[in-house]
């Protein structure tokens, strides 16, 4: 008998502090059962061109980041700092994707989100986006070839069609599914919607596994 595998797939934007926020959760999720969970991660720009940028300075987000950013990051361990900048998030989806080709999504992924909300860096600029890949050991100059083609561009641009198909209009945005058994269907996936606590997956999945997920 094969084991059961469970999948996860999550839509995220680099510059949302709550899909950061979700990072931890995942992790934890993926700890938890292992390879039996596939965790696909998936692109999603809040604010592609031409949508206006958010000022830095506005009075809304530092309120967003005083009432419901800092609190969660206390509470999940994670130090977020209030970015000066706020850049559009493709170039860095690119980097990530090319990452995931050499087996290195996962450090760079978590890079990237660092860089911006720990550091401050401009993950919209692609020297900045560089330097973070070299750092996770991927070659620059490669990265730099594959971000002046249309093949990385196109893979963003896939990931967020599908999200427009699903109706996915915010992130974080999570959908945990499962193979069917046998000749039986499987039951309908389950979406969850923004920086969901860890409970929220542990109960996903015994909805998915009634009787219990094999192995656990």
């Amino acid at each position: 008998m094969t084991s059961a595998k469970l999948y996860l797939d999550v839509w995220s934007d680099f510059v949302c502090p709550f899909c950061y926020l979700e990072v931890p959760v995942i992790e934890q999720f993926q700890n938890a059962f292992g390879d039996a969970v596939e965790v696909r991660w998936h692109a999603f720009e809040l604010r592609p061109e031409p949508t206006a940028l958010i000022d830095p300075d506005s009075d809304l987000l530092h309120e967003t980041w005083e009432n419901s950013v800092y609190p969660m990051a206390n509470e999940r361990g994670l130090l977020l700092r209030l970015p000066p900048v706020q850049p559009r998030s493709r170039k860095a989806f690119e980097t990530a994707f090319f990452a995931r080709e050499s087996g290195r999504f996962d450090v760079v992924h978590r890079a990237i989100f660092k860089a911006y909300f720990e550091d401050g860096i401009d993950i919209g600029d692609t020297d900045a986006l560089l330097d973070i890949a070299a750092t996770c050991g991927i070659d620059p100059e490669s990265l730099e070839e594959a971000l002046l083609g249309d093949e990385l561009t196109d893979a963003v641009i896939e990931d967020e069609e599908f999200a427009t198909k699903l109706g996915v209009t915010g992130v974080p945005f999570c959908v945990l599914s499962r193979d069917g058994v046998g000749t039986e269907e499987p039951p309908p996936p389950i979406a969850l919607r923004g920086a969901a606590p860890i409970e929220h997956f542990e109960a996903a999945v015994q909805r998915l596994f009634p009787d219990g997920f094999p192995g656990a």
